[in-house]
């Protein structure tokens, strides 16, 4: 008999500082980030931990699918799981 594996629910913080870093990695990704949200890097680095400032990197990154696909794939979770932790993040 087969057992299915249960994978457990990621934590929204975690998924997010996950999509965070990914974004930096690429310099011309992350200057798309600062430019669109208007931050610069010391606040960026200043409020990385704050549920807004993590909701709207998972905004900006829904905003151009194909980053949002990458990025999930990149650290192991679906879109929709990316999308719910935004929703989360924003309660």
């Amino acid at each position: 008999m087969l057992r299915e594996t249960i994978k457990p629910k990621p934590d929204p913080l975690a998924l997010a500082l996950s999509a965070l870093a990914w974004t930096l990695a690429e310099p011309a990704r992350a200057d798309r980030l600062l430019a669109v949200t208007g931050l610069d890097a010391g606040e960026l680095r200043a409020r990385a931990s704050e549920p807004a400032l993590l909701a709207a990197v998972i905004g900006f990154l829904e905003a151009h699918e194909p980053d949002l696909v990458v990025c999930a794939g990149a650290i192991d979770v679906t879109p929709a799981e990316l999308v719910a932790a935004q929703r989360e993040l924003e309660a």
